[in-house]
């Protein structure tokens, strides 16, 4: 794909809007710096126009699920059962959302935030006020950082919109259903099991359900896998030469910031989102959440490959077998994977 200049420009927003976020979280010392890190990133690299339509959506999802974050674990926290129902009913209506189009992002980016917040509420050092107003603060950091570096950086020319595929109600049912139950499964396994340092894990049980389709998980399973072992490389690589100095702002934050524009420019040369993509969010979750002045990224990363890797091949199996069970009832028949 040809990479022109507009491109270039797309790349500096993405690599510098989460450089700043990043920065930012760990000046502010922020528990949830991953929020802080990795919306720059889907807003800024995931979606082609920035608009108040765009801001809604994405203020309004960090809102919503906030309020379902604060509320539910207290209310039905001591019966699991009810609990997983409403979960499932909460992932069920967004993934209908971005399996209908318009408002995608709302969709998108509420299942990555409810993922996480649920994950990490299962665990008493994680503060659900604390997360809830950091889930908040990064959405509208993240806007007006976009903002800002979309008013310094314009595109040269409109960016053409995409089509919407027409679909049928079977597949609206088959592909909200697929991508509900899987992130379900995804959410139950999590919380019976201790794994609060796999967040780059739990996040890509999600990730690969946004094709909302077999094949497509497939795909976006394949190019996650390379493109994480390709962020915690990269990360490894910074990390040797910074070596002690990880904790120095400046040189944690230019080594950060030159992975992210590699990273980008990458998902930039793609037609969809794949390896490049995941090369991003990878490393804005090893720099944005696990480095610390007390902590390097060693481990994280290394812990990162092996767990990434077995959880999406986990999933990829849930996917199979959830297409095939769908596709036994005539109202969600979906035969093209």
């Amino acid at each position: 794909m040809t990479f022109t200049d507009d491109k270039l420009r797309g790349c500096l927003r993405v690599a510098l809007g989460s450089t700043m976020g990043m920065l930012i979280a760990k000046i502010t010392d922020s528990q949830m710096g991953v929020f802080f890190t990795v919306y720059p990133m889907l807003l800024l690299g995931m979606v082609p126009v920035f608009n108040r339509f765009v801001v809604l959506q994405f203020i309004g999802s960090s809102v919503l699920t906030s309020l379902e974050v604060m509320l539910l674990p207290g209310l039905l926290g001591h019966w699991p059962p009810v609990y997983t129902l409403v979960v499932f009913v909460l992932f069920l209506w967004r993934f209908y959302l971005m399996a209908r189009g318009p408002l995608m992002l709302f969709g998108a980016s509420g299942c990555v935030s409810l993922s996480i917040m649920l994950h990490f509420a299962s665990y008493p050092q994680f503060h659900l006020a604390d997360m809830a107003a950091s889930n908040i603060a990064a959405s509208c950091l993240s806007v007006a950082v976009a903002a800002l570096l979309y008013g310094l950086l314009p595109n040269r020319e409109p960016p053409v919109a995409r089509a919407l595929p027409e679909k049928s109600d079977n597949v609206l049912r088959h592909q909200a259903l697929l991508g509900a139950i899987v992130a379900t499964l995804s959410f139950v396994v999590f919380q019976m099991v201790d794994l609060v340092d796999s967040l780059s894990a739990q996040v890509a049980t999600v990730l690969v359900l946004f094709p909302m389709s077999y094949a497509g998980a497939v795909v976006s399973g394949r190019a996650r896998c390379i493109g994480t072992l390709l962020g915690c490389s990269a990360g490894l690589l910074f990390q040797l030469v910074l070596y002690d100095h990880y904790h120095n702002l400046l040189l944690l934050g230019l080594a950060f910031w030159i992975c992210a524009m590699v990273f980008a420019r990458l998902h930039a040369r793609e037609a969809m989102p794949g390896i490049g993509f995941a090369g991003l969010t990878t490393v804005g979750i090893l720099f944005g959440q696990y480095v610390s002045p007390e902590h390097d990224l060693v481990f994280s990363a290394l812990y990162r490959m092996s767990s990434m890797t077995v959880a999406i091949l986990v999933t990829l199996c849930c996917v199979y077998l959830v297409h095939k069970l769908l596709n036994l009832f005539p109202s969600t028949r979906h035969q093209i994977l």
